[in-house]
């Protein structure tokens, strides 16, 4: 399969991140659109069906990923 390259990675994950944490998927339709767009490129991405997996997969390709990286333990 093919990966996205880390930079690629790195900016959809902040992007989605940012876009948690400000909440927008309870603000308008554009914000709600956007942070959907974002999870979707993220699938896309790194092959994966649903933006849990999508975050963990792209977390463990990006470099500095440790192989005891505990991501898989977050609830």
């Amino acid at each position: 399969m093919l990966m996205a390259h880390p930079v690629v990675l790195n900016n959809l994950v902040e992007q989605y991140l940012t876009l948690h944490a400000l909440h927008a998927e309870d603000g308008t339709e554009a914000a709600r659109q956007r942070m959907n767009d974002v999870a979707y490129s993220l699938c896309i991405a790194t092959g994966t069906r649903d933006i849990d997996a999508a975050l963990i997969a792209a977390r463990h390709n990006l470099p500095g990923a440790r192989p005891g990286d505990d991501s898989l333990l977050a609830a």
